[in-house]
């Protein structure tokens, strides 16, 4: 039998990250004698796939953004079909990113029935626009989920659904606080705060006003707090010419992803944009305060239409179903309400020590009984069988 070949897509830095273990784990269960190319980032190139196209421009959230990326968006899902028609793949798996691996989908099920197509990670029906579950239905063969109640969502449509679990609750090892804090020259007695103002361009355009805002008030307030600015790669530029005009800023420890692990370890509380790097601080058991902005127009649409269907945006709100992260979003995320957040947890150590265990056992219970990535590697393979 020859070596099955898989094809993994992924537009973002938290798709590419999960194409890295889903592809690290595909290698280990075949004894490394399986295909693998793909359209992803440097993660998955670190995995020794080499992109088939640039996913530059395709990190896109809202209405508005996606309107301004459409000719990128149509010209790149064209790019991603001919790849994959031209790579003849056994399996296609279609990381996050709805809007653009959704039309990759349509587009090699309406040119080559026979390869089989697995999206991994749905998006929130649960949360709105439940008409999605059945437009993925048509589209796809199986769901790899990381969230234990989306099953009955997509299976009323006849999609079927393998839980994997969330990686993002194994990927980030445990950190060295101590060892961070000798390095950077952070006394016993001062307190850190993490910032992290997003992983897509997007983020960065609308956080960091506010964010910076915030940071001026705390800093002018506190001289003992250090900021601690780890910088995620795709987002380095928009990040760094930030830091080059605003001077609370140029006063942070800025660090790159190598030590994220340490710097979270080292934090006493973080102030972030709504994301991935969440769930990764609360399965740090660092209290965390976090804020979101969406285009106006996107915003609007989701106000007039109700298509919020969820109290929280947060993933660990959602599962504990109580606000254990301070939600900060669209109109009340200005930098005197982050600030007033960030100042009540700082001021209030107790409250911040029974966060930290509520958030871990929280993750915990998200994470199952862990080895998300082995088990979607098992489920791919499972599904060519």
């Amino acid at each position: 039998m020859s070596a099955p070949h898989v094809f993994l897509v992924a537009a973002e830095r938290s798709g590419d990250l999960l194409g890295a273990g889903l592809a690290r784990e595909l290698r280990s269960l075949t004894a490394d004698k399986v295909r693998l190319s793909g359209i992803g980032g440097t993660a998955m190139a670190e995995q020794g796939i080499e992109s088939a196209i640039s996913i530059d421009g395709l990190s896109i959230l809202g209405w508005i953004d996606g309107l301004k990326a459409y000719s990128r968006v149509k010209q790149a899902v064209s790019e991603a079909v001919d790849a994959i028609l031209t790579a003849k793949p056994d399996v296609v798996v279609l990381i996050d990113s709805w809007g653009f691996t959704l039309r990759v989908a349509q587009g090699v099920r309406a040119a080559d029935p026979a390869i089989r197509l697995v999206k991994y990670v749905g998006p929130q029906v649960f949360a709105t626009r439940p008409g999605r579950a059945a437009t993925l239905a048509a589209s796809v063969d199986e769901l790899l989920t990381i969230l234990s109640f989306d099953a009955p969502y997509y299976e009323a449509h006849g999609l079927p659904v393998t839980f994997v679990g969330n990686p993002t609750l194994e990927r980030l090892p445990r950190g060295n606080g101590a060892a961070f804090r000798t390095r950077h020259g952070i006394t016993a007695d001062e307190a850190v705060l993490v910032v992290l103002p997003g992983s897509r361009p997007s983020e960065i355009r609308r956080m960091m006003p506010p964010v910076v805002e915030a940071l001026k008030r705390l800093t002018r307030d506190h001289a003992d707090l250090r900021l601690v600015l780890p910088v995620a790669d795709p987002v380095a530029g928009q990040v760094d010419a930030a830091i080059a005009v605003h001077p609370v800023l140029q006063s942070a420890i800025r660090v790159g992803e190598t030590e994220k692990a340490d710097a979270f370890a080292s934090a006493d509380l973080a102030l972030a944009c709504s994301g991935t790097v969440v769930t990764e601080l609360a399965t740090a058991g660092v209290p965390t305060i976090t804020g979101y902005k969406l285009g106006w127009i996107t915003w609007g649409l989701v106000r007039a239409f109700n298509l919020l269907k969820t109290p929280h945006i947060s993933l660990v709100n959602i599962a504990a179903d109580a606000r254990l992260v301070p939600e900060i979003i669209q109109l009340k995320c200005t930098g005197k309400v982050l600030a007033d957040e960030v100042e009540r947890l700082l001021d209030d150590p107790v409250r911040r020590a029974e966060l930290s265990v509520r958030l871990q056992a929280v993750t915990s219970e998200m994470r199952g009984s862990g080895q998300a990535s082995r088990r979607a590697a098992e489920a791919v393979l499972a599904g060519l069988d």
